[in-house]
């Protein structure tokens, strides 16, 4: 059994003074008995955001459900493999999605404005900083941002993955005090409560390593403790961003306000401190385009001295990129050390792993510089 008892830390590392929250609300969160959206949870959110902006807290909601409202419409019990079926069913679904949010919120003089984004979105910068632009002139018009992957057009380079993922970007990019997972699950348990009912939920995780994943398990269903594994890896991103994570059942009758009130209900993973803004895109807007395997001396100039790149640690490299792309480098036991901006492709790189940057021009016939990756464009995980 996993030791808990560092995991475990006081209430009074818990944010005290919330402004601003994201709120990612799970398809199973709003559907009803028969798999169906239901209206009455939106009624129960809308009167929860209603009551934390009294308290003025600023809510940004990132919202799934609208494939399932598609499927809903359409009258179909299972949803299709296809990739263009579920695009068209999200593009059907999301019309009625955004009406049902906004027939309920306007009844509770709820402003509401829609975002539906790729990640081709945040990885541009420009486009990136017009969205943080709009989120900034939205929350300070008191209207509330009910963002969705927009699902109609994305496909697999450029899908989040999740809205997990998605509300750990936007939590980053609003500069969000919390980030509130609500979700059919209880929180992180030791091990999994349907084969172990003695299993109990770890309240505060103040690291996520290896035992804390092991014990999300090898599934991303919803239905089972395997939920976790996306809600770990976005309470991650938005850790390394400063701003603490807590996973709750969502269907809880006034969760948020109790959440904001202070009671400690579900599971609070805590930050690891705040990266620059200007590293930022590398670490989470960037897609990860190859791997870059590293020696031991590497890693120890990288993580513990603080030095670049060079040549001379690369033992290996997985996958084909251009300059200029996001690599993800690995130590030899294939645990990932640091993401980074390379200065050289992949075919370049596969000639000149394992010499010294001063034979760089001998081998390739030019250099750009003598690093790799240079420190100042590497993040470390």
């Amino acid at each position: 059994m996993m030791k808990t008892e560092r995991l475990m830390k006081n209430k009074k590392d818990t944010p005290s003074r919330l402004n601003k929250i994201v709120i990612k609300i799970g398809t199973s969160v709003l559907l009803d008995e028969r798999k169906k959206i239901s209206i009455n949870m939106i009624e129960s959110i809308g009167e929860q955001v209603k009551a934390i902006q009294r308290r003025g807290i600023r809510p940004v909601i990132v919202t799934s459900g609208a494939i399932a409202c598609g499927m809903e419409i359409l009258n179909l019990k299972k949803k299709p493999k296809e990739i263009e079926k579920r695009q068209a069913l999200a593009s059907i679904g999301q019309v009625l999605l955004m009406k049902m949010y906004m027939d309920v919120f306007e009844k509770k003089d709820i402003k509401i404005g829609q975002i539906l984004l790729t990640h081709e979105d945040i990885a541009n910068k420009n486009k990136c900083l017009n969205l943080m632009n709009t989120l900034s002139s939205l929350i300070n018009m008191d209207i509330v941002p009910v963002i969705n992957e927009n699902d109609a057009l994305s496909f697999k380079e450029i899908r989040f993955g999740d809205n997990d993922n998605l509300s750990a970007l936007i939590a980053q990019i609003s500069n969000a005090d919390l980030l509130l997972l609500l979700s059919d699950v209880e929180g992180l348990y030791e091990r999994d409560p349907k084969k172990y009912p003695d299993s109990r939920i770890i309240r505060i995780v103040d690291r996520i390593d290896k035992d804390i994943e092991k014990t999300a398990g090898g599934t991303r269903s919803e239905k089972s403790i395997g939920g976790m594994v996306s809600k770990l890896e976005a309470a991650k991103k938005a850790g390394y961003y400063g701003i603490p994570t807590r996973v709750v059942k969502g269907d809880i009758k006034d969760i948020i306000p109790r959440i904001i009130a202070g009671e400690e209900i579900g599971t609070l993973f805590l930050p690891r401190g705040k990266i620059a803004r200007n590293k930022w895109w590398t670490a989470f807007a960037y897609k990860v385009k190859g791997y870059i395997d590293i020696d031991d001396g590497a890693v120890v100039a990288i993580k513990d001295r603080g030095k670049s790149l060079l040549p001379s640690g690369i033992v290996g490299i997985v996958g084909e990129f251009s300059r200029g792309d996001c690599v993800e480098l690995k130590a030899l036991k294939g645990r990932a050390i640091a993401r980074g901006i390379t200065n050289y492709s992949s075919s370049d790189i596969d000639k000149i792993k394992g010499i010294k940057s001063i034979d760089i021009e001998k081998k390739l016939g030019y250099k750009y510089t003598d690093e790799i990756i240079h420190r100042d464009n590497m993040v470390i995980l």
